[in-house]
């Protein structure tokens, strides 16, 4: 028996509002599209089709991210695996790369690199360019690979199980970083889907600066003279952030909003004179 899809998604749609998805339309539309396939659009759902994507609606409705029900977000310029291994790819995260590309680099660390994002855009816009990610988690580096043969620069990526710069050698003219810096106190009053993404890289289960001071700290001893650290922030943590980076001997520290004008990014330059050869 086929089903008509025009109903199905308006019935899938319907059962998100109800369920409190922020997005219904979207996110009906990603399922149905997760479930089609490459079918052309509108293509009648089979009996199994709609059972799946009834399935997946149930999944959206327990508020479970949708990135995880197609297994993917789309991100800069690719599709990026995704699964609760790493943390979901957001829109604001592209000001960090936005801002990184526009600077001059040929070796590039990512410090907690989760699902690559970051890192993987940057080698891809800098073709020339080689980088090492490194995370304190296994399963996202696993995923990190996966995601490099899909931007097409696995030949051009180290991929590193760290505790940030702990199994990190050598010198960068770029470190970056997106680190957990949601405060423990913050945890319970944020949107159900972060439930299901891997608690370590939301939160320090502190202040939420925790990561700023070890990454602010270590830094200079990896970057070549004039290099530059670039990390994400919550956008009430500028001032905080961007005194570490002054106290650790950053200079040019400048706050970088995003799309929505909130701030998002603070980066710094380590002077020649103070920086490791």
């Amino acid at each position: 028996m086929s089903h008509d899809p025009k109903e199905a998604l308006q019935d899938a749609r319907r059962q998100l509002e109800i369920a409190g998805s922020p997005s219904p339309a979207r996110d009906a539309s990603a399922l149905m599209d997760k479930v089609q396939g490459d079918a052309p659009p509108w293509t009648p759902l089979s009996d199994a089709q709609l059972a799946e994507l009834n399935r997946y609606i149930q999944r959206r409705a327990r508020r479970e991210p949708i990135s995880h029900i197609v297994g993917k977000r789309a991100f800069w310029m690719h599709d990026f695996i995704v699964t609760d291994a790493v943390l979901d790819p957001r829109p604001e995260t592209e000001t960090l790369v936005s801002v990184a590309s526009d600077t001059s680099f040929a070796r590039v660390l990512d410090l907690g690199t989760g699902s690559g994002c970051i890192l993987l855009s940057l080698l891809y816009e800098v073709p020339e360019a080689t980088g090492v990610g490194v995370d304190v988690s296994e399963p996202a580096l696993d995923i990190a690979r996966q995601n490099a043969q899909r931007v097409g620069v696995e030949d051009r990526v180290t991929l590193l199980v760290s505790d940030w710069f702990d199994k990190v050698e050598g010198q960068f003219d770029l470190i970056v970083s997106n680190p957990p810096y949601i405060a423990e106190v913050e945890m319970p009053d944020l949107a159900p889907e972060l439930s299901f993404e891997p608690r370590l890289a939301l939160t320090d289960e502190a202040d939420g600066l925790t990561a700023y001071r070890a990454i602010t700290s270590g830094a200079g001893r990896f970057l070549k003279p004039s290099g530059r650290l670039l990390v994400e922030i919550g956008p009430t943590q500028a001032v905080a952030v961007s005194d570490l980076f002054a106290a650790h001997g950053f200079t040019d520290v400048t706050v970088h909003p995003d799309l929505d004008g909130r701030d998002r990014v603070v980066s710094g330059v380590f002077p020649p004179q103070n920086a490791t050869n």
